[in-house]
């Protein structure tokens, strides 16, 4: 998701053909993309696979590649291709496979992931003297027709109102960081429900992860007016982006979910530890300004320990800001 920026303002400086190399499991995601006109799926690094892939790529004809995630395996695939320009930031050994590197340091976290990418875009755009057109939110929309009759159909599935603002939540984090436990998101969600009783509160789920979305839903428990949370799961990637377009506000840890609402520019607020490869700073999401919250331990804490993030603390920030989001 911390490409999309680079794939926009590529779409937007250029008329090139844009075609995205990525693992499978982002497939739908890339597909999504409305700067990206093609996508070939990176097999990995199964030894059958590989002169596959190098044909594909060889067939492609390709002018430049722009190697955002730089590894051994894709450069020497990119200089196998015969690609007459190939990009990567100058930070591994595989860089000597590259013609053409950018210094940017991504070990120290000075800014967020999505601008170290942008910035190699900016370089490849100067070099070939292409005018620099910046991107802006949101990075990713649905029709508005299209989205309305989703929700409608949801909040009749889901047993909630479909005119009302919902705050969704996502517990799980993928393994992706260290994350809050299941008290402190059902705490926080009481919180807020009694600050804004109109809001319908739903916990998102992605694969392995709904028995610990119902055990946020069971720890919340009912509202002031008897109703509870409830849990939307198994949706299509596509549809499940289309659920987090619906929403007023999200909330979740650092994970894709979290990337994927705010390139929706839904508002979000998330948990991040401290760790310098790991800071809000670094996985800053997509949202544009304003309309993002980060929270992190205390700076006396240990910087992995999320149980030191106080929910009341929280819940005082968001709720002045939010007042916007969910009338």
């Amino acid at each position: 998701m911390l490409a999309w920026p680079a794939f926009a303002l590529l779409k937007a400086s250029t008329d090139c053909h844009i075609t995205a190399l990525v693992p499978g499991y982002t497939q739908p995601l890339a597909e999504l993309c409305p700067s990206i006109d093609e996508v070939i799926i990176d097999p990995g690094k199964a030894a059958g696979e590989q002169q596959a892939l190098l044909n594909v790529l060889k067939a492609g004809k390709f002018d430049a590649v722009i190697c955002l995630f730089s590894n051994f395996r894709n450069a020497k695939l990119m200089w196998q291709a015969g690609i007459k320009q190939r990009w990567a930031p100058a930070t591994k050994l595989a860089q000597m496979l590259y013609n053409h590197r950018v210094k940017q340091r991504r070990s120290q976290s000075a800014k967020p992931e999505y601008e170290y990418n942008l910035d190699l875009v900016r370089t490849f755009l100067q070099h070939n003297q292409l005018a620099i057109n910046e991107p802006q939110a949101p990075y990713l929309s649905f029709d508005t027709a299209e989205l309305t009759d989703f929700k409608i159909a949801q909040a009749q599935q889901l047993g909630i109102a479909a005119d009302q603002p919902w705050l969704l939540v996502h517990a799980g984090s993928g393994g992706s960081a260290n994350n809050l436990s299941i008290s402190q998101y059902a705490d926080l969600t009481r919180r807020l429900q009694a600050a804004y009783p109109q809001l319908q509160t739903v916990l998102t789920a992605g694969p392995g992860e709904q028995a610990l979305a119902q055990q946020v839903v069971d720890a919340v428990g009912p509202d002031a007016v008897g109703q509870r949370a409830v849990l939307a799961h198994d949706l299509p990637l596509p549809d499940f982006c289309r659920l987090l377009a619906c929403g007023s506000l999200f909330i979740a840890g650092s994970t894709g979910p979290l990337h994927i609402a705010a390139a929706l520019d839904v508002p979000t607020v998330g948990f991040f530890p401290l760790r310098r490869s790991a800071t809000p700073l670094r996985w800053r999401p997509l949202n544009s300004e304003g309309r993002h919250l980060a929270f992190h331990p205390p700076a006396n804490a240990q910087v992995e320990d999320m149980s030191q993030v106080d929910m009341a603390e929280v819940a005082s920030a968001i709720t002045p800001w939010a007042r916007e989001y969910v009338y």
